[in-house]
């Protein structure tokens, strides 16, 4: 059957602390996150924006995280203070966050793969199973 992959990348930067962490990564600091988002389909749907069956997503609802923390993004926050409090910010657990949220704003049947870089050499990936 044929599909439809559709990927995006971009960037935010954000600082953030791991709870319970000892060493330096307990301690606030900042990353400029890279994100790769890959949404996969068998169908074409429409979106917010345009009415007609004809895109795997939207890429605004895919990218939604690199706006500023004020529009609802993740860019220029602290992850502690915008992640619900059971969430350690942890590159997998942000790399969850941004998949559950990207969920949120694409139709249900689209398959979703999301990397997060935390450094330009140590990276996550979270998708469906």
């Amino acid at each position: 059957m044929p599909q439809w992959k559709l990927t995006t990348e971009f960037t935010f930067d954000s600082a953030h602390y791991i709870r319970d962490y000892q060493g330096p990564c307990g301690r606030m600091h900042g990353h400029t996150y890279k994100v790769k988002v890959e949404a996969t389909s068998e169908k074409l749907y429409p979106s917010e924006h345009c009415p007609h069956p004809v895109m795997v997503a939207d890429f605004k609802s895919l990218r939604w995280a690199k706006q500023d923390v004020s529009k609802g993004g993740l860019d220029h926050c602290i992850l502690n203070e915008v992640l619900p409090p059971e969430y350690y910010t942890t590159a997998e657990v942000i790399a969850k966050f941004i998949y559950d949220e990207t969920k949120k704003r694409i139709p249900k049947d689209v398959k979703l793969k999301i990397c997060v870089w935390e450094t330009p050499s140590s990276w996550v990936e979270y998708e469906d199973s």
